[in-house]
């Protein structure tokens, strides 16, 4: 009896393998389905319990692949101590709904095969709130600072520097709306203002852009957006009615290097029979047109940026070390981003190239993580501006990170989504 239970569950599992590979590498983009298996040891003849913490852990799997499809190998690596003390331990949160397909008992153990779905869209929430998603996109971390007046303002409104006013601009809100849907992250907005004497900053002035870089470089943004909105009646008329102009001055810093690298300059016409409203509208109108401007210009100069020729040295080492890196030097010259390789130094079980790279040396690595090899694996454990360093693994190293032979020595947490 058992033999054949035995055998039935090994079907089951090869079949979950396949559909859990093919769902996973078909995600839709807010949710994830796919099947997954857990183990858990039979303690005290309680069969239940064991199976419950077998379900509680396949669905932590999910949830461990859906985190490993949003991110790079190496933000996985470096973050993991975020994944398991804030998404890992709250998985129920992110499981939206779960079935059982099949539960065995296997010397000693209780084996279940689960088929769930991830609140992807939520996990990348999570992600983003925490600065970790953006570690795997192109795109800049930018604060805001813009100033907005208009005649009925007795003074510029602002939230930042000496004695900032009550702050509810319609150009910044408009900019930033367009900025988060091109999939820029802002920081430092609504709710989330930065208190500047925190960080012992001190502006001199509304416009001192020293110390809004400061602030930057402390709210950890790529870049900083400095700049002026303003409106005011205009000489001309449309027949009865007023028309009043408005004018949105931008500048952005990159704050790696402290340089002026993006501006922005438009104008709008806006008619109306009230001053108030005249403005307002006016102001609205060309901060669209300053958000259409921005957002194309800065990622235009953040992709030149990006890709940039970068020279660094990478160290590529390991066991059976010259037929392997003979054939990975053969991807090397597959890839499209490298303009160049130069040999620094080469040992019996070691070799360092000197990499020229369109691009960062993380994208270089992001970029190197995508080759596979029949006969072995690669370890990337050390990127940084000027060095890489790739290591040979056997196949079978990488195949133990996934052995579920030991019991999880930390208690689980029961998931009570839905019933089976």
């Amino acid at each position: 009896m058992f033999k054949k239970t035995g055998i039935s569950f090994i079907i089951l599992f090869i079949g979950i393998v396949f559909i859990c590979e093919a769902s996973f590498a078909a995600r839709p983009s807010d949710v994830l389905t796919g099947v997954t298996t857990g183990k858990r040891r039979i303690i005290n003849h309680n069969i239940q319990q064991a199976k419950q913490k077998a379900v509680s852990d396949a669905l932590k799997v999910a949830l461990q692949n859906s985190f490993a499809t949003l991110v790079s190998r190496q933000v996985f690596a470096s973050r993991l101590d975020f994944f398991y003390d804030q998404v890992l331990s709250h998985t129920s949160d992110y499981i939206i709904t779960y079935r059982v397909l099949g539960g065995i008992e296997n010397k000693g153990h209780y084996l279940v095969g689960v088929e769930s779905k991830v609140d992807v869209a939520l996990l990348e929430k999570t992600l983003t709130d925490a600065r970790i998603l953006n570690a795997n996109m192109d795109k800049p971390v930018i604060l805001f600072f813009i100033v907005e007046k208009t005649p009925q303002d007795l003074l510029p409104k602002y939230w930042w520097g000496k004695n900032p006013i009550p702050y509810q601009s319609f150009a910044e809100e408009i900019i930033i709306n367009k900025m988060v849907q091109d999939r820029f992250i802002i920081t430092g907005n609504g709710l989330e203002r930065p208190d500047p004497s925190f960080y012992n900053i001190t502006f001199n002035s509304i416009y001192d852009t020293i110390a809004a870089k400061d602030l930057g470089v402390e709210m950890k943004a790529d870049m900083i957006v400095f700049g002026k909105a303003s409106a005011s009646e205009a000489i001309n008329r449309m027949g009865e009615e007023k028309t009043f102009n408005a004018q949105i001055n931008l500048e952005g810093y990159n704050l790696e290097t402290g340089e002026k690298v993006v501006t922005s300059q438009v104008q709008a016409v806006a008619v109306s029979d009230t001053d108030r409203q005249g403005n307002i509208q006016a102001i609205i109108k060309a901060a669209v047109l300053s958000a259409q401007d921005l957002s194309e210009k800065i990622d235009t100069y953040w992709t030149q940026n990006l890709r940039k020729e970068h020279a660094f040295d990478t160290r590529i080492e390991g066991e059976n070390f010259l037929p392997r890196f003979i054939a990975l030097k053969q991807r090397f010259k597959q890839m499209s981003g490298i303009e160049n390789m130069q040999p620094k130094e080469m040992g019996s079980n070691y070799a360092i190239l000197q990499i020229f790279y369109k691009g960062k040396p993380s994208q270089f690595a992001d970029a190197v993580m995508l080759k596979t090899f029949e006969s072995f694996g690669l370890e990337i454990s050390d990127v940084t501006e000027e060095f890489v360093l790739i290591k040979f693994i056997e196949k079978q190293e990488e195949a133990a990170l996934f052995d579920d032979s030991k019991d999880t020595a930390a208690p689980v947490e029961e998931i009570q989504n839905t019933t089976e």
